[in-house]
């Protein structure tokens, strides 16, 4: 067997044709291939991130001018009946979105949204991956651009808490599915919906079922007051609380002004509304005949360093029921807080009192982020 091999392999090397390239000939010619290539590779574009194109026709969730007065009023109602199906009849939704997977990608530590997502993604026959800082780091390891790509290819849906709102902008520009902003630091556009519907119920006539009343008529002609810091929720409530026929009143200590942008689109908003946006520095000024008051934190995530100096700035904005009531606000007024609390921002009489409502505003966390994963994922837009 050996030397059959041994024939066969003596045979080829003599049958080879004679046409074949001769070693010598050939690194010639190879040498003129590589050549060619390479003369040609220098005419070449070079490519950067700007020539990666945007994706269009997706509908996202970013900004609260994203939504109508309509959008807005409508996806309240949605979450009202999504949270009356639910927890009063006791109906499942028909898992409109089983086999589908939406991603938390979160920058920023959360604990009312992530829970309101991931039940509501459950609620829905979903799955909801949380993809925190440890998981993924947004911007760092891997470009915003490469992140949203990869991550929008093998999802149907993304709930984004970022830092600067040009982060989510950038998701958003280069994602194939829905991106809906779970916080930016301009914008929290799912928290002023959970107040808004929760002001809705409070305010619902009794006998009659929130979804099937509208917001532009329940909450019309309301007033609430922000005391605190000019900060991405007084932004969001600036930009929605016109859309629904409101008025609001803000008190922030002088250099803590909202964003002076936002603030102009908000006037904008409130003068096609026929509501008023008023600006003040005074506390008292602000809660003058309000129905509804209204604060956060004034230390958020990323401003630790800046304690000392924001609580000496912030001195004689603390919400007391004293303060309010004194200061001429109405006598049913309300309060609500998206949580977490301090106690530097509203005392427990204020917090823990029957007029607070802020426990109900953070279960509607989840409703309305269930209205805006539905209208996004399931309806394909608002």
């Amino acid at each position: 067997m050996i030397k059959n091999l041994a024939r066969l392999s003596s045979a080829a090397r003599v049958q080879a044709p004679s046409s074949s390239i001769s070693s010598s000939a050939a690194p010639a010619i190879l040498a003129r291939s590589f050549s060619a290539s390479t003369r040609d590779s220098k005419s070449h574009k070079t490519y950067t991130t700007a020539d990666v194109s945007a994706v269009s026709g997706v509908p996202h969730l970013l900004t609260d001018n994203d939504l109508s007065s309509k959008q807005l009023s409508d996806v309240i109602r949605m979450a009202c009946k999504f949270k009356h199906q639910a927890k009063v009849l006791g109906k499942p939704s028909g898992a409109p979105l089983a086999g589908k997977t939406m991603a938390l990608m979160f920058s920023k530590r959360s604990t009312r949204t992530r829970v309101a997502t991931e039940s509501a993604v459950t609620y829905l026959g979903g799955h909801a991956m949380f993809l925190g800082s440890q998981d993924i780091q947004l911007g760092v390891n891997e470009s915003l651009l490469d992140t949203s790509k990869v991550v929008s290819s093998m999802v149907d849906g993304i709930m984004a808490r970022v830092g600067a709102h040009s982060e989510i902008e950038t998701l958003a520009k280069y994602s194939t599915v829905p991106i809906i902003n779970a916080l930016s630091d301009l914008y929290h556009p799912t928290q002023i919906l959970a107040d808004l519907m929760t002001l809705h119920e409070l305010y619902t006539p009794k006998g009659s079922d929130p979804h099937s009343v509208s917001p532009t008529t329940t909450l019309k002609n309301l007033r609430m007051a922000w005391v605190g810091d000019g900060n991405n929720i007084l932004h969001s409530l600036m930009l929605q609380l016109p859309k629904v026929g409101m008025h609001i009143s803000m008190a922030t200590p002088k250099g803590y002004e909202p964003n002076a942008d936002i603030l102009k689109q908000a006037q904008k908003n409130a003068t096609d509304a026929g509501t008023e946006i008023g600006v003040f520095h005074d506390p008292k000024e602000a809660l003058r005949g309000a129905d509804i008051v209204v604060t956060d934190t004034w230390i958020s995530m990323g401003q630790e360093e800046e304690k000392k100096q924001r609580i000496k700035a912030f001195a004689g904005y603390q919400l007391t029921t004293e303060l309010i009531t004194e200061s001429g606000a109405q006598p049913d007024w309300k309060f609500l807080h998206c949580l977490p609390r301090k106690q530097e921002e509203v005392t427990d009489d204020v917090f823990y009192s029957p007029r607070s409502h802020v426990f109900q505003e953070a279960e509607n966390r989840k409703w309305t982020i269930l209205a805006c994963i539905n209208q996004l994922l399931v309806e394909k837009g608002f």
